[in-house]
């Protein structure tokens, strides 16, 4: 597995959504109140039922959007096929989340679906090549990298490593809610991808679960805004602070295919 020492700890959404969500309240609520009153008429509009009735059906609509995202998202997610491809890719997410993509994995594995199973991400590969050598799998089958620190860079160290091996159609395992974000970063740096949703745990409450899903659906919108999702070469990346690592996953790409 190649390996760049890296600092930055892997965030979790436990931490991280929950100040996204309350932010954007505060900020939709401020900027609606702050409309609302810099304006008399505004005023005793928004006071009217007529007000009151818009201002109830907007606040439903932006409350069931991020359901409505979220089924859209894997309503339009590709179907497996069920051939055989180049690999197995596994995307990390945290310990939480970890057992259910492992046996995901052993299940294609075992099916024979690809000849080879390649972890990303920077806390989370170790964990994930640990826990497939525990069912069994063999450690030639078995590759990684831990440079990764965000769902873009999983998609661009798996090509710097990957692609150089002959590796192009891919079986894709993560969770539903980032499945659309991962697999349009994965395509846009030259894979075929065909998704394997692994499941959330069980034990997970509504509030986490939406947590996660108002995470990815920000996600995608972000990526989509930058063009994260447009198809790219490695060649083009301009990204100094990735420089150094992808220059060893591209050496450690070379010495694989010996």
């Amino acid at each position: 597995m190649v390996k760049v020492p890296v600092d930055n700890e892997l965030w979790s959404f436990r931490w991280l959504s929950k100040p996204i969500l309350l932010g954007i309240i505060l900020v939709i609520g401020f900027c609606g109140i702050l409309w609302i009153l810099q304006n008399p008429e505004r005023r005793r509009w928004f006071s009217s039922a007529k007000g009151f009735v818009l201002l109830f059906g907007l606040t439903a609509l932006l409350a069931l959007l991020p359901i409505a995202a979220d089924r859209a998202m894997v309503a339009f997610l590709p179907s497996d096929p069920g051939k055989r491809v180049d690999a197995i890719v596994v995307v990390g997410r945290g310990w939480p989340l970890m057992h259910a993509r492992v046996d995901i994995v052993a299940e294609l594995w075992q099916a024979e679906r690809a000849p080879k199973i390649f972890a990303s991400g920077i806390k989370d590969a170790p964990h994930l090549v640990q826990l497939l050598k525990e069912k069994g799998i063999p450690d030639r089958a078995i590759d990684g990298e831990n440079c990764s620190l965000t769902t873009e860079e999983n998609a661009i160290f798996s090509a710097a490593i990957l692609q150089p091996q002959g590796v192009k159609q891919i079986l894709l395992v993560t969770d539903e809610p980032h499945m659309m974000r991962t697999l349009l970063a994965f395509r846009a740096y030259g894979f075929t991808v065909f998704p394997r949703i692994s499941p959330i745990p069980e034990h997970w409450n509504n509030k986490e679960k939406g947590f996660l899903k108002l995470r990815e659906l920000l996600g995608v919108i972000k990526y989509g805004v930058r063009g994260a999702f447009f198809e790219r070469p490695l060649s083009d990346l301009d990204r100094p602070e990735l420089k150094t690592m992808l220059e060893e996953a591209k050496k450690y790409a070379q010495k694989q295919q010996l």
